[in-house]
């Protein structure tokens, strides 16, 4: 295990009706700019239960945040907050929603071209971010608790991300009765994010970080036992806070503190939504299974502790052992009713050269744990996974 550090000052305020505490987690004399999605939030009474814990302070309101947030429409936010003197952001909604507001919060004092500056450069120059917080209704991404967002820029079909220390958020609300109206694909979509999330810090190589490895064990089986019931029984409080909580530690830095990381999964699946439009965890469920099959020498032995100790796999050669972990964990994805296959989707081997062509121009030929999945690799991965 490598040295590290470990930092998260964001402030979990977690259980049923804790959306009354941000009266007193926001300062008195915050002017407040709420950010949400779509209708759902309003329709299900969050905003308005939002709007009555700030109380007399100066709250107003921006809407439209996409499934992917949008550059365009995150910008006329940071002209709304430019204009009226805005100085607290409250995201309302799920990875998206508090991604994007991530966003907003960097990008209110950007000097220059915000596109370039934070997700092209990294947001290496950027020096000072608005304060925010959230309050999730939607579990998958762990951008309640950490500092990363992705952003896409709908004009030119890119799709990057950025992280940076400044945009951690305060304290995040986490209310599990708040997912109770999720439809079964948001569900399903959230449980297959929060598992790849685990799986890109978790099947790389051994550095004998005991800790992290039954840590992350711990919540993929987690995730395994309760996503098909959360599909059958939403509305079940114990299920939704278990999911809740699962989710926020899968991408919090702590399983992954101190040991390598992969990645590249996300990488490449970043570039089948911006030029197709799938869902995040769709293009998660596609590319993992043929990650693990391309990289299965340099991830051999913790793919073999990852089948006798998350699927009970012990019979049988090695090879086959790790044969079956990955049918497994392809099996899991459509049990959650979320497609594994790019034809599934529609998607045929014609479409592959613009998504290696998109890799190439983002400078994504070198991904991995290793660094060695360069393009040619990337591209053996979709070809398995039409």
């Amino acid at each position: 295990m490598n040295n590290f550090q470990f930092f998260n000052p964001t402030r979990i305020v977690f259980g049923e009706g804790q959306i009354k505490q941000i009266d007193s987690l926001v300062p008195e004399s915050a002017r407040v700019l709420v950010l949400y999605g779509g209708e759902s939030a309003r329709k299900h009474g969050t905003i308005d239960e939002v709007l009555s814990a700030l109380g007399s302070r100066h709250v107003e309101q921006f809407g439209g945040i996409e499934a992917n947030p949008g550059y365009s429409t995150l910008m006329r936010a940071v002209e709304q907050i430019r204009s009226n003197k805005l100085d607290y952001l409250l995201a309302v909604g799920g990875g998206s929603v508090i991604d994007g507001t991530k966003f907003v919060a960097a990008a209110v004092n950007c000097d220059g071209n915000a596109w370039q500056e934070i997700l092209v450069n990294g947001a290496k120059n950027i020096k000072s971010a608005l304060p925010f917080a959230s309050v999730l209704t939607l579990p998958a991404t762990g951008s309640e608790m950490n500092t990363n967002s992705v952003i896409t820029r709908y004009e030119t079909k890119e799709k990057l991300a950025f992280s940076s220390d400044l945009v951690f958020p305060q304290f995040s609300v986490l209310d599990p009765t708040k997912t109770y109206t999720l439809p079964p694909r948001q569900l399903a979509n959230g449980v297959v994010d929060a598992f790849t999330h685990v799986m890109e810090q978790y099947i790389t190589y051994p550095v004998n970080a005991k800790v992290q490895d039954r840590f992350a064990e711990g919540l993929l089986q987690t995730l395994i036992e309760i996503g098909p019931e959360l599909l059958a029984k939403p509305s079940d409080y114990s299920l939704q806070a278990n999911f809740m909580w699962t989710a926020t530690l899968a991408l919090n830095g702590l399983i992954g503190a101190g040991v390598p990381q992969d990645w590249a999964t996300h990488m490449i699946g970043h570039e089948i939504t911006a030029l197709h439009g799938l869902d995040h965890a769709q293009t998660l469920a596609i590319v993992l299974p043929g990650i693990l099959q391309e990289q299965r020498d340099s991830k051999h032995k913790k793919l073999l502790q990852y089948a006798e100790r998350v699927w009970q796999i012990t019979e049988g050669d090695e090879a086959s052992r790790i044969d079956q972990a990955i049918e497994q964990t392809r099996l899991f994805f459509e049990q959650m009713g979320v497609k594994t296959r790019l034809s599934d989707y529609r998607i045929t081997a014609d479409a592959i050269p613009a998504m290696i062509q998109q890799l190439g121009d983002h400078g994504l030929n070198q991904l991995g744990e290793h660094g060695d999945v360069d393009l040619e690799k990337s591209r053996r991965v979709l070809e398995a996974c039409v």
